[in-house]
């Protein structure tokens, strides 16, 4: 009963049922301690159970009576019968204390997101692994808060405020990028494979959005420099928007490259072009996130700051945001693996790809075809990509170590992220890789000709940024 009150709760719109909904998880989780009390129970009495019985599905360990799993195999069908798995008692009741811990995660999510929060808590969420029901009712309105999805979207582009007052959140292009954000949404609450899938074909979807925002911003800057001081702002919110399109563009893209390390997709042959791709795209993402963050900050220094006061500005020295810094700190350990696998690569430490289907070119294709299609970035091939690390070799590794630099940066930043325990728990990670990396940078450079020194790759201190280990033979 009191799941189903949970579930209705839920259901409840603008969230006003979730905290009745998280005392009715509460009583669950009580109902379930007092049923696995009773199942102790009713084991020790039941007679002539043995400990091969243990894995049965009733709380006695007896077989059911009136239920036979294997009906479904009887029945005539239209599909074949598929053959039911049902979890042993135990398995169900800690299926159901996950369910129960997921959803009261759910439950006690802000109503009042931010558009960055809101994304940045689905991965998070995902990372736990949740259940079907709890990612459907995850994405089931609950993520989009109490706000309409055009004051979501002018939130994250900082322009906080304005909203109603603009015929042009009407606009066809406003509309659609309004239903991308939804559908990004929902993909980011699937599982891995199916999450990658998606969005390297949402990625033209948000190009071709992209593109026609630009020609709208064209049409709005000439209307704007001949008509009133409305069209001037319709122009800067176009702007602030067009940035942030182009950043989330290349979130994604970070994203769909990060899954593939976690759904096994790349060999040891393949690190290098992955890692170099992954390099260009932060480059991206850092630019269009710092240009970002500098109109939003221009845009809040107009209206807080008088004129009297301006001319203090250029006596300030300018701060790079910690968030941009943050993605500084990957872009150089991108680098610096892109590079290692090079300079293994070029000086024979990897065994060549030998395959009779597939060449160097056919596989940079292959995992990059939905990125090049959506051209994330403008300008990148696989020449750009062979020019890049044909020269790589462990003597100019040496002497800029992109390793030394991550680590630097991430140790820097760390103060600014404070309250921020998963960013703080990102940058050690990040430290940890790059200090070890360092390391056997080091050692690799020093044994150059040695032939017993053998270099392979753990992601035991990181989930996609590798960690080199050396040993001799």
């Amino acid at each position: 009963m009191h799941f189903y009150h949970l579930l209705m709760s839920m259901k409840r719109p603008q969230g006003r049922g979730l905290e009745l909904a998280r005392k009715h998880i509460a009583s669950c989780i009580s109902e379930i301690d007092y049923i696995r009390k009773c199942s102790e129970f009713l084991r020790a009495n039941a007679h002539g159970i043995s400990e091969q019985n243990l894995d049965n599905t009733t709380a006695s360990g007896c077989q059911p009576i009136g239920f036979d799993a294997s009906l479904n195999c009887r029945l005539s069908a239209p599909t074949p019968p598929r053959s039911i798995k049902i979890h042993s008692w135990e398995k169900a009741l800690e299926y159901f204390m996950k369910l129960l811990q997921d959803l009261d995660v759910v439950c006690s999510y802000s109503l009042d997101p931010s558009l960055e929060a809101a994304l940045l808590f689905v991965v998070k969420f995902q990372k736990s692994r949740p259940d079907l029901v709890a990612r459907a009712h995850l994405q089931d309105g609950k993520l989009y808060g109490r706000d309409p999805m055009f004051s979501m979207i002018t939130g994250a582009a900082g322009l906080p405020g304005v909203t109603e007052n603009y015929d042009f959140q009407k606009n066809e292009f406003m509309v659609q990028l309004g239903q991308l954000v939804i559908n990004l949404l929902k993909i980011l609450c699937t599982n891995a494979a199916w999450q990658r899938r998606k969005l390297g074909k949402m990625l033209q979807d948000w190009h071709v959005t992209y593109v026609q925002l630009e020609m709208t911003l064209k049409g709005e800057f000439e209307e704007a420099s001949k008509t009133s001081n409305n069209k001037k702002i319709c122009f800067k919110i176009y702007q602030h928007i067009l940035a942030w399109v182009e950043e989330q563009t290349y979130w994604i893209a970070f994203r769909f490259l990060n899954l593939g390390f976690e759904l096994e997709l790349y060999s040891v042959h393949d690190y290098c072009m992955v890692y170099w791709y992954i390099y260009v795209v932060l480059i991206k993402l850092t630019e269009k996130k710092h240009l970002r963050m500098a109109m939003s900050s221009d845009s809040a220094k107009k209206k807080t700051k008088k004129k009297r006061d301006s001319f203090k500005d250029g006596e300030i020295d300018y701060q790079i945001p910690a968030a941009v810094m943050f993605l500084q700190s990957q872009i150089y350990l991108a680098e610096g693996l892109s590079m290692m696998f090079a300079a293994l690569r070029n000086e024979c430490r990897i065994v060549p790809l030998q395959s009779p289907f597939n060449t160097e070119h056919e596989i940079f294709i292959q995992q990059f075809e939905l990125l090049q299609k959506a051209c994330v970035p403008d300008h990148i091939s696989y020449v750009s990509f062979k020019e890049s690390t044909m020269h790589a070799n462990f003597s100019t590794l040496a002497i800029c170590d992109y390793f030394k630099e991550a680590q630097r940066i991430a140790k820097e930043v760390k103060s600014s992220f404070a309250n921020d325990p998963d960013t703080m728990a990102e940058l050690r990670r990040v430290e940890q890789v790059a200090e070890r990396n360092s390391i056997a940078l080091n050692v690799c450079q020093a044994g150059a000709l040695d032939p017993k020194l053998k270099i392979s790759f753990t992601f035991c201190h990181h989930p996609f940024y590798a960690t080199a280990i050396v040993k001799r033979s």
